[in-house]
């Protein structure tokens, strides 16, 4: 979608230096960026780069203040910025209708400018908000509640009894509000009967899913991922668990059930985490990192790293003195 490099300096919040009335159509690489092209540079030792690139305009930070030769939109967070701008860039989906072959019965309640892809099936007493996109494929459960300005893509389940909050994104394949893993043994028998899988699971406003991923109900109460909180592909998360705000999760994560992620923590690919574990604000937790059950994790701004996951430097230490007595060994 066109816009004007005044129009966007207003809705970004941005000083504009040079033509207003220049026209960009898209957001891109300095690679790959056209005559049409809105491009970034966070660091003054690129903004040459970008420059000298086909690219219409740039977004830099104010060490491009006396730039003179492209226009320029002043931002403190140059990437943050460029990624608004895509969103403003972004051509409208002008198909918001419901598809022929998508199943909605007479008990749900749809509101305005809603899109239903085909073969959607949407059970009983579901609640869908205004401007959502639900996709091909897609099962929602009875009494399911998704809020306005949602996109659910092609093939996910959303269990009964799942409820979604404003602008939530999940991506294709993805499987929400399913059965936990919770068994418990017959020590006569030596047989395992399922514990009750009876609660529910909550998303609240500006959560992300990843394609793939699956996060269980409660057993008893709820499972909450809060808001803000953004969940890469292939991620599992148990029965019972609590996400704070603002978290990000990376890909192959595995929470086990009734694990507590406290706001703003950050974990890379592959981090396990055992059942009852706790996980306070700030942490940060490299890939492959694990933290065993009913742990705590406490530590803002510092970074843990290996299984048993510590204080990265301490992880470091101990590896650099195993490859010493390794080589004394030779």
């Amino acid at each position: 979608m066109k816009q004007t490099l005044r129009d966007l300096a207003e809705q970004l919040g941005c000083r504009l230096l040079g033509d207003g009335s220049v026209i960009v159509t898209t957001v891109s690489s300095l690679q790959s960026a056209t005559t049409g092209s809105l491009v970034f540079v966070d660091d003054a030792q690129y903004l040459d780069t970008a420059l000298g690139s086909p690219a219409a305009a740039v977004i830099a930070g104010d060490f491009a203040l006396k730039t003179t030769s492209k226009p320029i939109l002043i931002s403190s967070q140059p990437r943050l910025t460029l990624a608004r701008a895509a969103k403003l860039l972004r051509d409208p989906d002008r198909n918001r209708a419901i598809h022929p072959s998508a199943i909605v019965p007479a008990s749900a309640a749809i509101g305005k400018n809603v899109a239903i892809g085909p073969g959607a099936i949407l059970g009983e007493r579901v609640e869908v908000g205004d401007e959502t996109t639900i996709g091909s494929g897609s099962a929602i459960g009875d009494t399911v509640a998704i809020g306005s300005h949602c996109r659910i893509d092609a093939n996910v389940t959303i269990y009964p009894g799942t409820t979604l909050g404003d602008r939530v994104v999940v991506q294709a394949g993805a499987v929400l509000g399913s059965e936990g893993f919770g068994y418990v043994r017959d020590s006569k028998t030596g047989r395992y009967e399922q514990s009750p899988q009876i609660g529910r699971l909550v998303l609240e406003d500006d959560v992300e899913i990843g394609a793939n991923s699956t996060i269980d109900r409660g057993a008893l109460d709820e499972t909450r991922i809060r808001r803000g909180t953004k969940i890469d592909n292939l991620v599992h998360i148990g029965h019972n668990c609590q996400i704070g705000e603002n978290v990000v999760i990376a890909a192959q994560t595995g929470l086990s059930g009734s694990v507590t992620i406290e706001d703003d923590v950050i974990m890379g690919g592959q981090v396990g985490i055992g059942d009852h574990a706790r996980v306070e604000s700030g942490a940060m937790i490299g890939g492959q990192g694990g933290i065993l059950p009913k742990k705590i994790l406490r530590g803002k701004g510092i970074v843990f790293w290996g299984t048993p996951a510590r204080p990265v430097r301490e992880y470091l230490k101990e590896l650099a003195f195993v490859s010493r007595s390794a080589k004394k060994e030779r």
